[in-house]
Order: C-alpha cells, then structure tokens, then sequence
C-alpha cells in the first residue's frame, strides 16, 4: 500500500474515515472508493470513475447519481454521461453526422432539449 502524506489520509485526526463511499439499492452492497484513489489514482473523479465503471459492469448507476440522457430519435437505445458538456457534445455530433434529432434529458431540468441536426 502505498504511503499517503498527512494531508491525504483517510483517517483524520479525529478517527474518522474520510474515503468516499458509493452505495447501491439495486445490488445491496456499498463501496469504498480506496482502489480508485490508490490504484486508478482518480482523485476528485473518484466517484464518476466508479460510477462509469459500476455501470459498464451492471447496466445501471449507483444511488444517487443521475445520468445525462441523449437519446437519438431513429436509433435504438440511448447514451448515458455524468455530466451536460459530454451528453451534450454526443448530441451535437451524432445530430450532426446523422441529421437525426436527439433529446437530451436530466432530472434536474423540467423539460426535454432537442438538438436538431445543422443544415449543411
């Protein structure tokens, strides 16, 4: 294990455990985030590094984490990201490279956004 300063170290003065922890109802198990920090060295993208990977591995996000949707019109299924910037760069691209409409949807705004194709 590698040595960590007095800064980064999980466990503060007060003997608590700072490292993060990530839950999930779905499959009943709660993680701590020590293998992204020490191993992937992920830093503050801890929890979005395991999220992406939690959801490579079981189809869906941990709790409390709510993806940015794009879905296209024609295509089948959807693309899911952490953030707005990349969902909505996927929507851009893939409207503009197939002239399909994409929504771009979020829990945390009322109404879906239509990205429409540019026409060119």
């Amino acid at each position: 294990m590698p040595d960590r300063t007095d800064d980064s170290d999980p466990v503060a003065e007060n003997g608590v455990d700072n490292t993060p922890t990530v839950a999930c109802s779905r499959c009943d198990h709660e993680w701590n985030l020590d293998y992204e920090l020490d191993e992937l060295h992920a830093g503050n993208g801890a929890i979005e590094q395991f999220a992406l990977d939690h959801r490579q591995h079981t189809g869906h996000f941990p709790d409390d984490v709510t993806p940015w949707l794009a879905e296209c019109r024609r295509c089948p299924g959807h693309e899911a990201f952490l953030t707005e910037r990349p969902a909505r760069r996927w929507a851009e691209t893939h409207a503009r490279h197939t002239r399909h409409r994409v929504s771009l949807q979020h829990a945390s705004i009322d109404e879906t956004t239509t990205i429409e194709p540019t026409s060119q």
